[in-house]
């Protein structure tokens, strides 16, 4: 379902809001931000799943509004089964209710490198190719973001070159699919956080990844540092990509950055919460592409889980910081 464009006075105030270094995006990109009446929240997250299955937990009724009303990403890998049905059916309830989803894909071929705790993904160069393409078909003319494989630019130094090459190609093909077969998707590479790969290196990588045929780029995606930590690198990036003749805006996971980084990336103690997905925040967008309490792994307050398990005790005491 879509909404007829915006006012010209409204969608002028809305542009104020964003970077601009967006008059460099890719014009085939339509903007879904006018088409859709706000993010949508998906009523099957893990938090909402576990608040509804558990009514009488004393903790069920701050998850649910804290979190599970929050608008935030969804996550599709070698979990999904069928990966056209999967983000079809997600875009579609979507656009049922007039919002905009947010996604993010998770699957290339020895994804997590160095952290582990996630690896897997295809298994094959050709069978993410296919996995790929069928995704951002699935969307189609639809309005979406999409935000791709997060990490992979930041991994480098724990993969063979032939890696890193298969890598960028795949990013490469995977930004030319959404360009090309999803016109009303912002589609995203990702740029790691401010704690990783230098501004530069950072530019360079995204360069070679295919970034001119994608919208932006993402940052913090999983991570903790805070929104102005971020909005430095990011501007950074952004400048240091001008050398290649073009630059590209930029969004910030604040899913669980409201108090910060401690130096360590997995299930780290006394996280909380951040500012929840709007326009602007200093980014093009503030989003909570993580969700709050959904583990990185065995490790950390997290001890005894698996990546993505949603851990009830953990997304409680990050809404209140401890």
């Amino acid at each position: 379902m879509r909404r007829p464009a915006l006012p010209r006075v409204l969608a002028a105030a809305l542009a104020l809001t964003v970077p601009a270094v967006l008059l460099g995006a890719p014009a085939a990109h339509a903007d879904p931000i006018s088409q859709t009446s706000g993010f949508y929240v998906n009523p099957n997250s893990s938090p909402a799943a576990w608040a509804a299955a558990n009514p009488g937990d004393g903790r069920a009724a701050a998850i649910r509004s804290q979190i599970a009303q929050k608008p935030m990403a969804s996550w599709f890998g070698n979990w999904s089964g069928d990966i056209g049905s999967a983000v079809g059916g997600y875009v579609a309830a979507a656009d049922a209710v007039d919002k905009l989803p947010l996604l993010v894909a998770y699957n290339l071929p020895g994804r997590d490198a160095c952290g582990g705790q996630s690896g897997g993904g295809a298994g094959s160069v050709a069978a993410y190719d296919s996995w790929i393409a069928s995704f951002a078909t699935a969307i189609g003319n639809r309005p979406a973001l999409v935000v791709l494989e997060p990490d992979s630019l930041g991994d480098f130094s724990c993969m063979s070159q032939a890696q890193i090459n298969d890598r960028v190609g795949m990013l490469s093909r995977a930004a030319a699919q959404f360009r090309s077969k999803a016109p009303n998707t912002w589609a995203y590479l990702d740029a790691g956080n401010p704690g990783w790969i230098d501004a530069q290196t950072m530019a360079q990588r995204l360069n070679t990844a295919g970034l001119a045929n994608a919208h932006g780029f993402s940052l913090n995606v999983s991570n903790y540092f805070r929104t102005g930590e971020n909005t430095a690198y990011g501007a950074n990036v952004a400048s240091s990509l001008q050398r290649f003749g073009y630059s590209r805006p930029y969004v910030i996971d604040t899913s669980r950055n409201g108090n910060g980084a401690n130096g360590q990336w997995c299930n780290p103690a006394g996280r909380r919460i951040g500012t929840a997905s709007q326009m602007g925040g200093g980014a093009e967008m503030v989003l909570w592409l993580k969700t709050p309490g959904e583990s990185d792994g065995n490790c950390g307050v997290g001890a005894g889980s698996t990546a993505g398990q949603f851990l009830p005790e953990v997304a409680y005491k990050m809404i209140y910081g401890y």
